[in-house]
């Protein structure tokens, strides 16, 4: 992606992946575009994203990366997530950053151009209670196996 064009979105809602329910997400923020994570009609939708990083031509000067999202009143919120240097951390791994949208990642200072990695996974109703279940079943018998402490006799020393 050249530095003069448009940002895309971060993942297209109608790509074969995200038919399947995963979808492989990449996008660029060119300095003050801002892709967005939209929800999407398929199901409730959760946004992972892997790394962030700079690419090629940007400068060594503090990158910072912020993710803005609503609160429970409706209030913007912005939360760093990132400071990138070129000459120090190029890189940062997210480790598997989950998100659920709607968010969008903004370019808060610096000039970029920024690359984010990641992917959006669509929850399906019966997979969340399978997986509830299991949870419930597993807490139960980790519950039974486990020993109460007691504490240790400790001998006396004679003199």
């Amino acid at each position: 992606m050249s530095r003069g064009s448009q940002s895309p979105a971060l993942c297209s809602s109608t790509s074969p992946r995200m038919a399947a329910g995963l979808g492989h997400c990449c996008g660029s923020l060119i300095p003050r575009r801002a892709p967005a994570v939209s929800p999407g009609g398929a199901g409730p939708r959760i946004s992972i994203f892997t790394q962030v990083c700079l690419t090629e031509g940007a400068k060594d000067e503090c990158n910072v990366v912020e993710v803005v999202g609503r609160n429970h009143e409706n209030q913007e919120i912005a939360v760093p997530v990132a400071n990138l240097k070129l000459s120090c951390q190029p890189l940062l791994s997210l480790d598997n950053f989950k998100l659920q949208p709607p968010v969008t990642f903004r370019l808060a200072a610096g000039s970029g151009p920024v690359h984010l990695a990641g992917w959006h996974q669509i929850t399906h109703r019966e997979d969340i209670s399978f997986e509830d279940d299991d949870d419930e079943d597993m807490s139960e018998e980790e519950e039974e196996e486990i020993a109460p402490i007691v504490p240790a006799k400790k001998e006396r020393r004679k003199q």
